[in-house]
């Protein structure tokens, strides 16, 4: 399955209460970068906060391989 490599380049300070949710729900914090498995879920949660991080399209296993 592919994978995301997500890296939060923006602060969530500032940004609406959902948004600084999303971060923590995707594991961001600090400016970190994670991996997780490419689903819809995961899709609609980066659609959200897309102005704050910076996504790359990997074919690894991600959170759940």
């Amino acid at each position: 399955m592919p994978s995301l490599h997500i890296t939060q380049v923006k602060s969530g300070v500032g940004a609406p209460g959902t948004h600084r949710r999303t971060l923590v729900a995707l594991g961001l914090k600090h400016q970190r970068s994670v991996v997780l498995d490419d689903t819809p879920a995961i899709r609609g949660m980066l659609f959200q906060v897309r102005h704050l991080v910076r996504v790359t399209e990997t074919e690894g296993q991600g959170e759940n391989g």
